[in-house]
């Protein structure tokens, strides 16, 4: 009897295991997964593990979670400047499925389809970016806040089929051949323009500094030589208080100093020649002390 059952319950423990391998799904921690049911979207199962669903009326569709990167391998892109200048851009984007259920609307979980609504995107906010600049700010000058404006743009375009845009950049952004030389000559031209610019700027407030130096000096030296005489007059008038003094205590030691002083101004070189009577009083000092003296009576 039981080996006559045993083919029925071993039928019976296969379409259980089928039917729980229809009724059960697991989902990576890589992945999301959208249950769909008569082509209709039920759920959305954002975290990993092991999940239910109904065999047959639902089905599920993977998508990845990951952060994406769209990156056109392909030539550079040409775009054109406010000067109407054109240039060569290289640029990825990275980017990832926020919202599985607006994604799968937009693209019914395609992502080819997905990568070139990005691509036009993109390219259509790069344009209008580039437009907006000259080529000296695209290349040195205005690049992170051109891609700042660009990734803003993009995002919020991407919001409306579940995309969330992490960031833009851009990688290279170059002259076509005919126009680099000139914009180049140009560039250098310019730099040289400012260069000469900040020379004659320095040089004219070199001259500044230095008129305003000299006229500080003159200045300095005008007080200087008022002061200095300033002092060499008080010193004149207490000389000649000390002096008045000293003769009037001592006449006869102030003419011999007198005397002396007359002597040293007038023999002060060896070549000198002075032809005068010996019994002048001009010598009476360097006669004896008492002929000086009878004199001098």
């Amino acid at each position: 009897m039981m080996r006559e059952r045993l083919p029925l319950l071993a039928g019976l423990v296969l379409l259980l295991v089928v039917i729980a391998s229809m009724c059960l799904f697991t989902v990576d921690q890589r992945q999301y997964a959208l249950v769909r049911q008569l082509g209709e979207i039920k759920r959305v199962e954002l975290t990993p593990g092991i999940k239910f669903k109904w065999p047959l009326i639902q089905n599920v569709l993977y998508f990845d979670n990951r952060i994406l990167t769209l990156d056109d391998a392909r030539e550079p892109e040409l775009f054109q400047t406010g000067e109407k200048k054109n240039v060569l851009v290289d640029s990825f984007v990275k980017w990832r499925i926020k919202d599985p259920s607006a994604y799968y609307r937009a693209f019914r979980g395609n992502e080819a389809s997905a990568r070139k609504q990005l691509e036009i995107n993109v390219k259509a906010s790069l344009q209008a970016e580039f437009g907006k600049r000259t080529v000296h700010d695209v290349i040195s000058g205005e690049r992170q806040s051109l891609m700042a404006a660009v990734k803003a743009k993009v995002a919020k375009e991407a919001v409306n089929y579940g995309v969330q845009i992490v960031d833009v950049r851009v990688r290279r952004v170059e002259l076509p051949n005919e126009v680099r030389e000139s914009v180049y000559r140009r560039m250098d031209s310019e730099r040289k323009r400012v260069a000469n610019q900040l020379r004659s700027e320095g040089a004219a407030e070199a001259e500044q500094i230095k008129a305003d130096a000299d006229k500080q000096r003159e200045v300095k030296v005008a007080e200087a030589y008022r002061d200095a005489q300033k002092i060499k007059g008080e010193g004149d008038a207490k000389a000649a208080a000390i002096y008045a003094e000293a003769f009037g205590r001592s006449p006869e030691f102030y003419r011999f100093w007198r005397s002396m002083e007359a002597y040293k101004q007038t023999f002060r070189s060896k070549s000198d020649v002075l032809v005068i009577d010996p019994s002048s009083d001009f010598f009476k000092y360097m006669k004896s002390g008492g002929a000086g003296r009878e004199a001098g009576k």
